[in-house]
């Protein structure tokens, strides 16, 4: 479908053509930019991660869906599990708008281990005649079995004398026995907040105040707030709209932050002696990342690998969208690392050692980089054989700066919001860099996450090739590289 109305895109699922969605699932599989290990949709689009938990002795983790085209429409919650966060078994559709509380969407979320079973707490999205929006946070459960049962009526409604009708994105926490619930929203003076609600219930939850961060860092819209405690510190990571450029740098369209600090009180609701605000990413597609303190002591976390309102080449072929790798987030000196997880690991295969130049690579690969103090050089991935196309990374080991340029693209992406995306790390300093390769999604981990790119990028067809070049005449770069093990099969 070339133009979507909005009477397609709120189209209720069973008044699809079951014909349409088959068709719609062949031509995605044609798609030559199709990920061999990152989560993906089967069809249509996919955006923000939901409900990352672990439950009856597996790793659950969802995402925001429309099935029928690369759109934002009628959105609904996709379900998969896992045993080692690396292989995800495929559940379908899970939550589905299906009452006067949800009608025009199951927005994103988060889930939480109860003793009723793992409660998915979502924000329904209503419309009303007039096409008003009307936010609801709802909660569902689900059982041993994966079945999952909705409770009827909301557990939060917006307090309109506060917020807009743009509050979503429920966190739902258990902090000594009390329920937490911390949502993204909107002041009716048009400024983004997170607010926050607490009981001992969740049929109880009553409004407890905004959470105290600097105006200035606010936006008009907060989306996709989400606390972590690491050895006991906050980590706050929320998507600001609307923040001013002069009071924080960024170049995507909407930052994805985070911020740290000493500790957390509940009763102030602040963090004590926060560190300045952070991006998450350095690249040019993360956004809507979510964690949550898993049961076995890691703070982990994925991302939707892509930004609202942008257009990618994927949605020509029906699809768009993709989940990040999941990553443990570690503290050093208030400043966040972002790793892949060690089961990571289990992915490799067939290594190899000092790739300097390869013509054909599979594509589908992690390289290991590491690299002397006091040099310059680039590294070029994806890199046609004519040497017209690739995707750049430039390092300066001197000046302790990388710049990631995606301008020798064969298939410009939201080029208005620039094509290179710079960070700084130590000077002077031995430079590490882990890159994961998957067909159309790059990830790039410096000095073990100090620093994280993370793009999308669509080479054609013969564009594989790897070629590293350094100013050091004495050649003492290192690299290691190894397959990694297709994990998809849609």
């Amino acid at each position: 479908m070339e133009h979507w109305t909005n009477e397609d895109r709120y189209r209720p699922y069973n008044e699809w053509d079951n014909t349409y969605l088959e068709e719609l699932k062949n031509q995605v599989q044609k798609s030559k930019w199709r990920l061999g290990f990152h989560i993906q949709p089967q069809t249509g689009l996919l955006n923000d991660p939901n409900g990352f938990s672990f439950f009856n002795n597996q790793w659950h983790l969802f995402y925001q869906s429309y099935p029928f085209g690369p759109v934002h429409g009628l959105k609904s919650w996709h379900h998969l599990t896992s045993t080692d966060l690396i292989h995800w078994k495929d559940l379908g559709l899970a939550l589905q708008p299906s009452n006067h509380f949800d009608s025009h969407g199951i927005f994103s979320g988060s889930a939480l281990s109860t003793p009723e079973g793992l409660a998915l707490m979502y924000t329904g999205n209503v419309r009303d005649c007039n096409w008003k929006r009307h936010s609801y946070q709802n909660i569902a459960i689900v059982n041993i079995d994966n079945a999952i049962n909705k409770i009827t009526e909301p557990v939060i409604t917006t307090p309109t004398n506060i917020f807009t009708e743009d509050i979503r994105d429920p966190q739902l926490l258990n902090i000594n026995k009390e329920y937490k619930v911390i949502l993204g929203a909107q002041t009716i003076n048009k400024t983004g907040a997170i607010a926050v609600f607490n009981g001992h219930s969740l049929g109880d939850l009553k409004y407890q105040g905004e959470l105290k961060i600097d105006k200035e860092l606010s936006g008009y819209m907060i989306e996709c707030p989400n606390l972590v405690f690491i050895d006991k510190h906050p980590v706050l990571l929320f998507c600001p709209q609307g923040l001013e450029h002069k009071q924080h740098k960024y170049q995507n369209v909407y930052p994805n932050t985070y911020l740290t600090g000493e500790s957390f009180s509940w009763d102030s609701l602040e963090i004590k002696h926060p560190h300045a605000l952070a991006n998450l990413d350095e690249g040019f597609d993360i956004y809507a990342t979510q964690a949550f303190n898993a049961p076995d002591g890691r703070a982990l976390e994925v991302s939707w690998v892509g930004l609202p309102e942008m257009e990618y080449p994927t949605d020509s072929d029906g699809w768009s969208g993709a989940l990040s790798l999941v990553k443990e987030l570690t503290l050093k000196n208030g400043e966040l690392f972002q790793y892949p997880v060690k089961e990571t690991k289990e992915l490799r295969k067939n290594e190899q050692v000092n790739i300097k130049q390869l013509a054909d690579s599979s594509n589908q690969y992690e390289l290991e980089v590491q690299i002397k103090d006091n040099q310059t050089g680039e590294l070029q991935l994806l890199r046609s054989e004519d040497g017209q196309h690739y995707l750049s990374l430039h390092f300066d080991t001197t000046m302790g700066r990388l710049v990631l340029d995606r301008s020798h693209s064969p298939q410009p992406i939201n080029v208005k919001f620039g094509q290179k995306r710079i960070a700084n790390v130590s000077s002077h300093s031995d430079l590490k860099l882990n890159i994961f390769v998957d067909n159309s999604v790059v990830e790039i981990f410096v000095n073990n996450g100090e620093k994280v790119f993370t793009s999308r990028y669509f080479p054609l067809s013969n564009e594989s090739g790897i070629n590293v070049k350094t100013s050091d005449e004495n050649d003492t770069i290192r690299t290691k590289m190894w397959n990694l093990s297709k994990t998809n099969h849609n």
